[in-house]
Parts: structure tokens; C-alpha cells; sequence
């Protein structure tokens, strides 16, 4: 999930050294740099989150149908969009990326403010083609705990924890080059399934403040709003802990190299 250009950078320069015929790889131009990405987040945070409320609008019961329909979305856009944007969709996620070094601090707010847009526009998207009456009953699609006041610091450690779990698999998958895989799209898709059908019960399972944030938003429900900040952010940069100390290969470990 994060961008792997200036590694193909240098394998480019490599095989020029030993090939003199080879033509010298064309820079990304400011566009490309700058605004592409950003148009990434922004269109891939859009259509997962306008997929994902659609999905838990139009649910009779059960969480199957949004854990599969979430995972199926992310993976297809993390697969889509991993060269262009380094598919984050998540604000933890671009948090954590940057605390490793996989994105400059410029690119930062520019992400975040695209995936909390995009959060937006996907939910008013989902409000459109749903009926007012299947809408209403689901609040939008906006998170809610669904266990007693007297529990929630229950549905807050989800969250952190299984926040932490989804961001240590987009580290540890497509940033740290000793576990890199390219089945980092299956592999997040999966991890996001699994979280939905283990902790749906309790908090809806969110680890993403922009799919939070948007509904909320557009249907003015904000009943714990709040626990879907504090605990993803939380287990993001308890992730990017581990990974920047712990288990991280020698050039993302800051300690015991």
C-alpha cells in the first residue's frame, strides 16, 4: 500500500550503469507527484466508503454481507489504486505510513483531507440510491455501539486492537521489504472480513475514521462518533510503534539494528 517508485528508481539506475542503450526513466512531473495522488485517495475513499454504507444500509441482518462486500471493496481498490496513491483510504493508515517513512509530512494533510472528503461524497452517494425508509432505520450507514453504555470501553478496545491488527498488515505487507508481498490487496481484504465477523457485534467494526466520519456527517448521527477516532488512531500508531521498533527490517527499525 505504499508507493514502491523510489525503489524502481533504483533498480532503473542499476541496469543503466551495465546498459548504456537503456533510455533513463521518465520523471514524475508535479501532477503526477502532487495532485494524482491525492485524486486517488479522493476517488478510492469515495467508492469503498459508498460501497461499504450501501452494504449496511441494504443488510437484513447479519454481518456477512458488509464484512465480505468491505473486504472485496478495499482489496480491489488497494489493488487499483497501489501506484498511484499507495491506497490508503484510512487517515491511521496514512498516519502510520508516514511515521515509518513511507510518505513526505507535505502529503500528509492533503491525504487526509481527501479521504475525509471522499468519506463524504461516498455516503451521499449511498444516501442517493438508497430508499428513505432503508436509510433512516440504519442511520445512514453512521457507527454506532451495539452493546450497553456500561460496555463501552469494550467496543473501544476493538477498535484499537483491531485497528492495530488491519495496520500492521499494510506495513508489514507493502512497506517493510523483509515481508513485503504483493498479496497485500488479498491480504487486507481478508484481515478487514475476519475484523467484521469477529467484532461487528460490538462496535460495528470501523478502524477507519473516514467511513465514520462521512455518514455521520450526511445523516447528522453522531452517537459515539467519538470512539471511531480515539480507537483507530490509537491502534494505528500503536502499529507503527511495533513496526518502527520492533518489527521492522533494519531500514524502518529505529532500535537494536
Amino acid at each position: 500500500m505504499v508507493e514502491e517508485k523510489m525503489e524502481m528508481g533504483e533498480v532503473g539506475t542499476s541496469l543503466m550503469s551495465s546498459e548504456a542503450k537503456t533510455p533513463p526513466a521518465r520523471r514524475p512531473n508535479r501532477f503526477e507527484r502532487l495532485f494524482q495522488p491525492c485524486l486517488g485517495e479522493l476517488v478510492g475513499t469515495t467508492f469503498f466508503v459508498f460501497i461499504g454504507c450501501v452494504s449496511a444500509i441494504e443488510n437484513e441482518g447479519g454481518r456477512i454481507q458488509p464484512a465480505v462486500v468491505h473486504g472485496l471493496m478495499v482489496a480491489a481498490m488497494v489493488a487499483c489504486m497501489a501506484e498511484i496513491s499507495g491506497s490508503h483510504f484510512n487517515p491511521p493508515f496514512t498516519l502510520a505510513i508516514y511515521l515509518c517513512g513511507g510518505i513526505e509530512l507535505n502529503m500528509v494533510v492533503p491525504y487526509l483531507a481527501c479521504q475525509l472528503t471522499g468519506g463524504v461524497l461516498g455516503a451521499a452517494m449511498a444516501k442517493a440510491m438508497t430508499s428513505r425508509e432503508s436509510y433512516a432505520k440504519a442511520h445512514g450507514a453512521a457507527f454506532d455501539l451495539l452493546q450497553p453504555d456500561g460496555e463501552i470501553g469494550g467496543a473501544l478496545f476493538g477498535e484499537v486492537a483491531m485497528t492495530c491488527l488491519i495496520t500492521m498488515v499494510v506495513l508489514l505487507g507493502a512497506f517493510n521489504s523483509k515481508t513485503r508481498s504483493p498479496l497485500v490487496p488479498f491480504m487486507v481484504g481478508c484481515t478487514v472480513i475476519a475484523n467484521i465477523l469477529a467484532g461487528g457485534g460490538i462496535s460495528g467494526t470501523c478502524m477507519n475514521p473516514a467511513r465514520a466520519f462521512g455518514p455521520a456527517v450526511v445523516s447528522n448521527y453522531w452517537t459515539y462518533h467519538w470512539v471511531y477516532w480515539v480507537g483507530p488512531i490509537a491502534g494505528g500508531l500503536i502499529a507503527a510503534a511495533l513496526v518502527r521498533l520492533l518489527l521492522g527490517d533494519r531500514k524502518v527499525r529505529l532500535i537494536l539494528k
